[in-house]
């Protein structure tokens, strides 16, 4: 298998994570490292995804949010851990629409917005690395996350 680039997984894990009211998926070949994609939205012609795409021992889908634990829970964790005052008010806030502007709005009002940032973005590429160990995926050496410039995450 090709060596992926980490910022490669990274992004093509936000994407498909981004908006779930579209259907988004993401394959990897494990052959060559390139990362397809397939949005419902998009005709035919936006959609080129190989003909065995099927082949589970050439293609891994990427996962999403919830796959890895990285929704709801996540955000539990974090409030039971950083502002465990709140846990019923979040509780509460998570079963109407609209939940993760309210629940930012708490985290602002709690001066733990960037907080929240850095411990969603640490969990997530832990998830993330942890998955490509789980499933044999070879990653480059130090590959940066996206919009980074080269500087790695201890």
């Amino acid at each position: 298998m090709a060596a992926v680039d980490f910022g490669d997984i990274s992004e093509a894990f936000e994407t498909v994570s981004f908006n779930p009211q579209y259907d988004k998926e993401a394959y990897l070949c494990r052959e060559t490292g390139r990362i397809y994609y397939y949005f419902s939205d998009l005709d035919d012609s936006g959609n080129e995804l190989p003909e065995d795409i099927g082949d589970d021992r050439k293609y891994i889908q990427i996962p999403r949010k919830n796959e890895l634990d990285l929704g709801r829970k996540l955000v539990f964790r974090f409030v039971e851990h950083e502002l465990p005052g709140d846990v019923d008010y979040v509780y509460g806030i998570f079963r109407k629409a609209g939940a993760y502007s309210k629940f930012k709005a708490l985290l602002e009002r709690r001066g733990t917005l960037e907080k929240w940032y850095e411990y969603e973005a640490n969990a997530t590429e832990k998830a993330l690395r942890e998955w490509c160990e789980v499933n044999s995926i070879d990653l480059k050496k130090d590959s940066p996350l996206p919009g980074e410039g080269g500087e790695r995450l201890p």
